[in-house]
């Protein structure tokens, strides 16, 4: 929960100034200031302040964002059936963790892709898309138009899909290749930045499937901040598996380099075994320079030893090429 903005929505609703909101909290006017200034709040203190701002438990800014508790109720609605249908599509043979449903992790999904709309700068509009707005029980046999609305005219729903079906993909690949890395707790790897690799996943899979517009003028640097978080991330996981000798079965960085169709794949592949017994070239190239430095500390030893001297031992590198 944002603090400053439940403390903005608990002014507006009890029309009264910071000083007797914190009398009715109970705290001092200093405490709420450092509030609205970032400083951690109770769970308790949130739902005191949840209750007298009377939003309950929503997020408060996803009410801010939306222009109020009933079009952040109503854009809730949608994400959750998106996220419904994107995971009835998904092929990879992984769950995607982020888009089931439970109650918390739908909040978290609704205010992650906000969130990522006002980065990249698309307007959220005050008032719920009427074209959006309806019962989304509703047979689609006979309400076709609607629900094709969804995914093809509509470009905020329109969006929304296709970031959750590229999310299936990016979530399928990290679940095959990355997940069992990171959650070795011997690496450690929790404790450094790589542990943003999960909770960022809705990023990044945005920035396979969003293009720069008018209507997001913050995209590219969005893309590019986004990109380079996980191409610093991931080298820290090959960095500590290789260190650990631990065995990749894909290039990681395919992640950041590939479309979310190829990491779909990928993913599906290693979830029906196809790839049993299969190791990333990195591996094999860790064993051939551990045998060429071998063969350096040990072949001027050998020469010694039989007393050949440099200019005896000449060796024509051509032979060493294909004919």
């Amino acid at each position: 929960m944002s603090s400053e903005n439940a403390i903005k929505l608990a002014l507006n609703k009890l029309g009264c100034t910071q000083k007797e909101l914190a009398a009715k909290l109970s705290v001092s006017p200093a405490q709420v200031s450092k509030w609205k200034g970032g400083e951690y709040m109770s769970l308790d203190m949130e739902e005191k302040l949840g209750s007298l701002a009377g939003i309950g438990k929503r997020d408060p800014d996803l009410i801010v964002w939306t222009g109020g508790i009933e079009q952040a109720d109503k854009w809730k609605k949608l994400i959750c059936y998106l996220a419904d249908s994107a995971i009835e599509e998904a092929e990879t043979g992984y769950n995607t963790y982020t888009l089931i449903d439970e109650e918390d992790q739908r909040d978290l999904l609704c205010r992650q892709i906000m969130y990522i709309f006002r980065q990249v700068g698309i307007e959220i509009p005050q008032e719920f898309p009427s074209d959006l707005d309806f019962d989304y029980e509703l047979d689609w046999e006979e309400n076709p138009e609607k629900f094709e609305n969804l995914y093809s005219e509509n470009s905020f729903s329109k969006l929304i899909s296709k970031s959750f079906n590229a999310l299936n993909d990016v979530y399928g690949f990290y679940a095959a290749y990355i997940e069992e890395i990171l959650d070795d707790w011997d690496l450690g790897l929790m404790d450094t930045p790589a542990c943003n690799i999960e909770p960022c996943l809705l990023e990044l899979a945005f920035c396979k499937i969003a293009q720069e517009s008018p209507s997001n003028p913050n995209f590219k640097s969005f893309k590019h901040e986004t990109l380079s978080n996980y191409e610093e991330w991931i080298e820290i996981v090959k960095n500590k598996a290789f260190a650990n000798r631990i065995p990749l079965k894909a290039e990681l960085m395919n992640m950041v380099n590939e479309g979310h169709g190829v990491l779909g794949h990928e993913a599906e592949a290693e979830s029906l075994g196809f790839n049993a017994g299969r190791l990333h070239p990195d591996v094999y190239m860790d064993e051939i320079l551990k045998s060429h430095r071998l063969i350096h500390q040990v072949l001027p030893v050998i020469c010694k030893k039989l007393g050949i001297t440099e200019e005896e031992l000449q060796i024509d590198s051509s032979e060493f090429s294909l004919k």
